[in-house]
Parts: C-alpha cells; structure tokens; sequence
C-alpha cells in the first residue's frame, strides 16, 4: 500500500464519520481533505490561551539579532580573499 493509498484510507475514514456516507467515487484523498477542509467553519486558534498549558510550559520564539555591520564587511572580505 502506497502513501496515496494510505492517505486515501484516513480521508475516506473521516469522511464516512463526518457525513454518514460513503465518500464520492471519483475523488482522490486530497481532493476529498480539500472539501472537508473547505466545509468547516474558520476559528481562530489560540494555543497560548490553552487551558493545558501552563506559563512555565510556553517558549516563544526570540527576535534574531541584527547582524552587526562589522561582520558583513568579514564575510565579503573573506569571500574576495578566497575568490582573488
């Protein structure tokens, strides 16, 4: 069973408990995950506000720092040393 067919069987699966029937004949898996996705109301999600997190549990990404305007001069320094 190849990954098309596996997927085919998970959306076909969800469809059956979604509408009480049998999936369309013609459809592909990811067609069929296209309808049901397009089908269900959007929602905001908010993980951070999630009722199992706690403040401890959350990691929010950090800023990148700003490359300083020394080390662009490095790089291109060293690229032209290799390159000459």
């Amino acid at each position: 069973m190849g990954r098309d067919d596996k997927i085919y069987d998970e959306v076909a699966a969800l469809w059956r408990e979604l509408y009480r029937e049998p999936p369309p004949i013609k459809a592909d898996g990811s067609t069929m995950l296209d309808i049901i996705m397009k089908s269900l109301p959007e929602e905001g999600y908010e993980r951070l506000a999630s009722p199992r997190l706690r403040e401890r549990d959350i990691t929010l990404p950090r800023p990148e720092p700003e490359p300083s305007p020394s080390a662009g001069r490095r790089a291109g320094a060293s690229s032209a040393a290799a390159s000459g």
